[in-house]
């Protein structure tokens, strides 16, 4: 299993508009690409020099070529409504990780 980490620094101005944008359109959007099985949101408990607050949004996948054709089909097109919405006020990275083991 390959899990989907986007993690996303939102500036407070526009944090409750982005809250509902988020859990309302945008992960639902995620997963209506048919590409992965679920997602989990989740708020990082650090305080941040820069200000704002982080999320982690993590998107669950069967494999990296499913994940590869998420990046090819749709990430572009479900990128630029973030920017387009939030612009400067939004911080994200990425990152993939491999599921070794549950316990």
């Amino acid at each position: 299993m390959i899990i989907y980490n986007v993690t996303i620094n939102i500036h407070e101005s526009v944090h409750d508009q982005w809250m509902d944008w988020m859990q309302h359109k945008h992960i639902a959007d995620v997963l209506a690409t048919g590409k992965f099985t679920s997602a989990r949101m989740v708020k990082v408990l650090v305080d941040e020099e820069m200000g704002g607050i982080t999320y982690s949004i993590q998107y669950t996948t069967d494999c990296k070529a499913t994940l590869q054709r998420y990046y090819d089909e749709d990430a572009p097109r479900l990128r630029e409504e973030g920017l387009r919405l939030f612009g400067d006020k939004m911080l994200a990275f990425r990152t993939e990780l491999e599921l070794i083991s549950d316990h």
